[in-house]
């Protein structure tokens, strides 16, 4: 495609886009409803899952590498610490390569987390780490490096070309309209991390204009799923400085965040004190506010300092990290630049249980049982 056929395509996506946004802003949830969803729920507790076999969510959900013995395994340690709930994300490519196997993939898993009593949050995009995502065997990890083989959904190629579009529309009608009123799906969070220009990981290569497309396709992808129906909310979360209670200060991407999601999702991996604050910030829009990344041992982001916040301001509580495995994430983001090979951090970063289901730190299982009661 020539750059102006290009550039065309784009505006007419942005045209549309803006149509998206009444579309999906249209069938948003009330304050009444999200707050009537989440009075049933009681106190959500979980971590950002991928089992230790699985170096990112294509190797977790391809046929060849689909690992629901190790799933049952883990789920069970996170069911006997009182989790109730698990962030999981999926991906367009893992779909598009065998739409009907994925599915039956994904109702597997949710089985087994239904065995544990465990309502995930799927996670259908994400803009985070690896933007050139291919199907097939997935590297091996990095040595001493954190999350080296996570890869985006969509990637790259897909984002910047709305050719591809349709695809992803295709994608997330199917796995919502499959999903859309099963009790055993929690929530729909549509985009991780929007924007992220993974730096300094993959800064490089990511487009010059991340934003600007995702700010196009957004809407979108939230009217697409909005269209399905689903009993569940949707959501997309906050990730980013600022001060979120000043919404006419923000940039556009967090104001649509805001204004298209039924409930309130935001990160926050930074001490006691901010996570406070991040949440009195985001009580001004009255509705159900979930963390759905936090603790970061390294950054003073524990579970013994958030939890009790979290509880205490009834805001659902998602950790990034349940097992150390492939992905490596009990290593600290430091790691990019300093490759911690042949030896351990003197902190890890994230993760509550070893490879064998032993607790990194048994503190950390008295503090995430103590908020279950």
């Amino acid at each position: 495609m020539s750059i102006r056929h290009a550039a065309l395509r784009l505006a007419m996506v942005v045209v549309l886009a803006a149509q998206a946004v009444s579309a999906a802003a249209a069938g948003r949830w009330s304050e009444q409803q999200a707050s009537d969803w989440y009075a049933r729920q009681g106190m959500l507790i979980g971590a950002n899952y991928v089992p230790a076999t699985a170096i990112n969510e294509l190797e977790m959900w391809q046929a060849a590498t689909f690992d629901p013995a190790r799933i049952d395994l883990e789920l069970g340690w996170a069911a006997a610490i009182g989790m109730n709930t698990m962030r999981v994300f999926l991906h367009d490519l893992a779909y598009a390569q065998d739409p009907d196997g994925f599915l039956r993939r994904v109702d597997q898993f949710l089985a087994i987390a239904e065995k544990h009593r465990i309502r995930p949050m799927l996670v259908l995009f994400d803009s985070v780490w690896d933007p050139f995502p291919a199907v097939g065997a997935q590297r091996p990890p990095r040595p001493g490096v954190h999350n080296s083989g996570w890869v985006q959904s969509p990637g790259k190629v897909a984002l910047e070309d709305p050719e591809h579009w349709p695809r992803l529309e295709a994608y997330v009608t199917a796995v919502v309209s499959r999903f859309k009123g099963d009790a055993r799906v929690l929530a729909w969070d549509l985009w991780n991390e929007v924007d992220n220009m993974n730096d300094p990981a993959y800064l490089s290569l990511e487009p010059k204009n991340k934003g600007e497309l995702v700010l196009a396709l957004l809407p979108q992808v939230f009217a697409w799923a909005r269209a399905a129906a689903p009993t569940q909310p949707l959501t997309s979360g906050l990730w980013r400085g600022g001060d979120w209670s000043r919404l006419t200060e923000l940039p556009a991407i967090d104001r649509l965040q805001i204004a298209m999601s039924d409930i309130i999702t935001f990160h926050s991996y930074d001490p006691p004190a901010q996570l406070e604050a991040r949440i009195r910030q985001l009580q001004v829009y009255k509705r159900p506010i979930l963390c759905t990344e936090y603790m970061a041992r390294g950054n003073g982001s524990t579970f013994a300092g958030s939890l009790p916040i979290l509880v205490q301001h009834k805001v659902g509580a998602i950790n990034w990290g349940l097992v150390q495995g492939k992905a490596q994430t009990h290593l600290p983001w430091d790691s990019w630049r300093r490759p911690y090979v042949d030896r351990e951090p003197a902190v890890w970063f994230h993760e509550v249980f070893r490879h064998d289901g032993s607790p990194y730190d048994p503190k950390d299982i008295v503090a995430i049982k103590a908020a279950r009661k």
